[in-house]
C-alpha cells in the first residue's frame, strides 16, 4: 500500500486536502479522504478505515510529512504493517501513489472546478468508482482493478468485430467527461 496527499482548490479559492491510499499490486484506490484541515489524528483515522482487519498488506509507503506522525506509524504497525518512509525530497520513491495523484489531476480535477469540500468528495467518489471498475490500466495488461462479472475472458479471432448477439452500451461518467463502454446482449 501507499498513501499521499493532493491539494484541490475550490471555486472560492479554499484549499481542500485529499488523502489517497492505493493498493500497489492491483492499482486500486482503496480509500480517499477529503478535508479542509488535515491533522495527524484525522490521517490516522482515515488509514484505520482504509485497512480492513483481515488484510494481506505487508508495507505502507508514505513520505516524511509531519502529518504522518509517530502515532500513525505505531497504529499501522499494530495492524501488522511495516511502515516505509520515503527519503527526503524523493517523490519517485512513492512513484505509484504519485502516478495515481497525477492521473486524478489530469483526468478529473483539471477539468472540474469544485464548489466545496463536499463537491470534491462527490466528484472523487464518482471518478474513483470509474477508476477502479471501468478504466483500463496498462500496467495490469490492460486490465481493470475490479473487473465486472461477465467480462469475456477469451478474445475472438476478429477482435474488431462485434458478436452478432451484442451491442455496445455507453455510460457517461462525471457528466460525460469520461465514458465506460460494455457489451450488452440484444433482446431476443
Amino acid at each position: 500500500m501507499a498513501c499521499d496527499f493532493l491539494v484541490s482548490v475550490t471555486a472560492s479559492f479554499r484549499m481542500v486536502y485529499v488523502l489517497v491510499v492505493i493498493e500497489i499490486g492491483s492499482r486500486k484506490i482503496v480509500h480517499c479522504g477529503v478535508t479542509s484541515n488535515p491533522t495527524a489524528g484525522w490521517t490516522t483515522q482515515r488509514l484505520r478505515e482504509a485497512i480492513p482487519w483481515e488484510h494481506p498488506y505487508r508495507f505502507l509507503i508514505h513520505d516524511r510529512d509531519s502529518i504522518f506522525s509517530e502515532a500513525l506509524d505505531r497504529s499501522v504497525a499494530n495492524m501488522g504493517i511495516r511502515v516505509l518512509k520515503t527519503p527526503v525530497r524523493a517523490p519517485k520513491a512513492n512513484a505509484y501513489c504519485e502516478r495515481v495523484i497525477g492521473t486524478i489531476r489530469r483526468e478529473c480535477l483539471d477539468f472540474l472546478i469544485p464548489i466545496s469540500e463536499n463537491h470534491v468528495r462527490m466528484i472523487l467518489g464518482e471518478w474513483i468508482s470509474h477508476y477502479n471498475r471501468g478504466r483500463p490500466h496498462s500496467s495490469l495488461g490492460p486490465g481493470i482493478p475490479e473487473p465486472p462479472e461477465g467480462l469475456p475472458v477469451e478474445l475472438q479471432s476478429h477482435r474488431h468485430r462485434l458478436p452478432k448477439e451484442a451491442r455496445i452500451a455507453v455510460k457517461p461518467i462525471l457528466g460525460g467527461l469520461h465514458h465506460e463502454y460494455r457489451l450488452e446482449k440484444l433482446a431476443a
